[in-house]
């Protein structure tokens, strides 16, 4: 297999997560693209031949999830049941490759978090306090005088807050803030990219504040119980951030809070080796989560990539604006793939990117002028000139170009920047679409001396879009799957074996274009 080739970088597993959204509403752009950024990764790294494991999921405790349910005349359970199936759904047409797909009602989940709990209370790391402050129902936080300013409102969701006084158990968060800042400073690229990692950083140089981790029940009667107090619930966001933990295996729920931190390397994929999340949720990501893992004693994760926001007119895209788009609509006109590929292809990774319907064409025409028309003009030529059996050549007419493609797109995949593999990849066909016309196939075709000449130019087309297939299948997993199939081939190679196919004696098969060109 090709975990036995030397030195094979991926040796490795790869546990990629994605946040677990909040079930109070369906799925939109921004949690679209989150998720589809993690296929891509998780697809790539299948790809280099690493053991994977994807998770997703929803996030169902909390006051606006009891809310949301009581003005819909449900019980919380039954909003979430639905939430999830409707995220479930979402996923699956999408095409998201996930492994787990994760909610916090789940007994297993309830179980982690207690015995998590249950360690932190041991260990002293929790404590009672009465707690006075101005509370957000829509963000399920506390903010200070200061903070919410004359007006008293929610400096998040500018939502009026209300004043609240009550017994609350704290997190010992700002025991950590040095080692945290200590962490940060030793692991350059352990927040990605450099700006989220700054703002951290930043966020870090005022004194940390210790967590409230619970709500009373007579408040809130949704969530999981304290264990070590059971009129309390544990705070939604404590709560959620431990399904990573609960879906690696690492701990086993019933086997209470002395259990190693570690179990064995073979039975458990913690820590994730990569967090994916949009920016305005890197805070939690990359302060408390990390507090309380060093407090319990476990792994930090080894990487976090905060993305940026899809902006809709200068508006960052939410459900409270009312400015989401819905993705799943275009799929109807442009399918799966070509919203895949413009989701990742227009965002640069990490950045802000703004939606707008010529933005999306654009991407789109690429997929069809670019790599569909290759792909057409070649397999056509193979069956017009060669009876449709690929020509057994040396077809190493475009080999150099294929070798710096392949260097620079795991180049670019290994340091995140899936939008720079895909322009480079897109670049390749852009290659061979000049390889094309400047051989003249058609002309080779009417020498009666240029048939191994045409040989070779068929032969090198074959083999690029064998790699271009290897190349586009993270993003357009669907459309790959199909054109490796119409060059003969019973799946997309390897990106190992793309680097040495050969497909002399395969027969290709035309079919309906791949990227079909939409009324507009």
């Amino acid at each position: 297999g090709l975990c036995d080739a030397p030195n094979y970088p991926y040796m490795n597993r790869r546990y990629l997560t994605t946040p677990i959204y909040y079930a109070t509403g369906d799925p939109h752009l921004g949690h679209a693209y989150t998720t589809v950024l993690a296929d891509t990764l998780a697809r790539y790294y299948r790809q280099t031949g690493a053991e994977v494991r994807f998770l997703t999921g929803t996030d169902e405790h909390g006051q606006k999830m009891q809310e949301t349910a009581a003005k819909r005349d449900m019980t919380p359970i039954e909003l979430a049941d639905q939430m999830a199936e409707s995220f479930e759904a979402a996923w699956k047409d999408l095409n998201i490759s996930f492994d787990r797909f994760i909610r916090t009602s789940e007994p297993e989940h309830i179980g982690v978090v207690s015995t998590v709990l249950e360690r932190l209370w041991a260990k002293g790391q929790i404590y009672d306090d009465v707690y006075s402050g101005w509370y957000c129902v829509q963000e399920e936080r506390y903010w200070t005088e200061r903070e919410v300013g004359a007006e008293h409102l929610c400096p998040d969701c500018k939502r009026p807050v209300e004043f609240v006084e009550e017994k609350n158990y704290f997190f010992r968060m700002s025991d950590y803030q040095e080692r945290l800042i200590q962490h940060i400073e030793d692991h350059p690229e352990w927040i990605v990219p450099g700006t989220r990692r700054n703002e951290i950083l930043g966020f870090l140089k005022q004194p940390l504040q210790d967590l409230s981790i619970s709500r009373p029940k007579s408040r809130l009667a949704w969530g999981v119980t304290l264990p070590f107090d059971p009129d309390h619930v544990c705070y939604v966001w404590v709560d959620a951030l431990i399904n990573y933990v609960t879906a690696s295996g690492l701990l086993d729920p019933d086997s209470g809070p002395d259990q190693p931190g570690f179990a064995d390397q073979g039975n458990s994929w913690w820590p994730a080796s990569l967090h994916i999340m949009g920016k305005d949720i890197i805070t939690t990501h990359a302060v408390y989560w990390p507090t309380l893992l060093m407090a319990a004693d476990l792994p930090l994760p080894k990487q976090i990539l905060a993305h940026g926001w899809w902006i809709m007119e200068d508006e960052k895209m939410a459900k409270s604006v009312g400015n989401v788009v819905d993705p799943l609509a275009l799929r109807e006109d442009y399918g799966t793939d070509g919203v895949r590929w413009y989701l990742l292809r227009d965002m640069p990774t990490g950045a802000d990117a703004s939606y707008t319907p010529e933005r999306f064409h654009a991407r789109y025409d690429e997929l069809a002028n670019v790599l569909g028309n290759l792909a057409s003009r070649a397999i056509s030529m193979i069956v017009k000139y060669r009876d449709g059996i690929i020509p057994e050549a040396a077809g190493d007419g475009l080999e150099a170009d294929i070798a710096s493609t392949l260097s620079a797109v795991t180049g670019h995949m290994d340091a995140l920047r899936v939008h720079d593999a895909m322009a480079t990849s897109m670049d390749l066909a852009r290659t061979a679409n000049g390889y094309v016309d400047r051989r003249e196939p058609w002309s080779q075709a009417k020498d009666p001396s240029g048939a191994e000449d045409l040989d070779e130019t068929l032969a090198s087309l074959a083999r690029v879009i064998a790699v271009l297939t290897a190349l586009f299948l993270p993003v357009t997993p669907q459309k790959m799957t199909d054109l490796a199939g119409r060059l003969g081939l019973k799946s997309v190679p390897t990106l190992d074996q793309a680097r040495s196919i050969s497909l002399g004696g395969l027969r290709v098969e035309k079919g309906a274009p791949l990227f079909p060109r939409v009324d507009r």
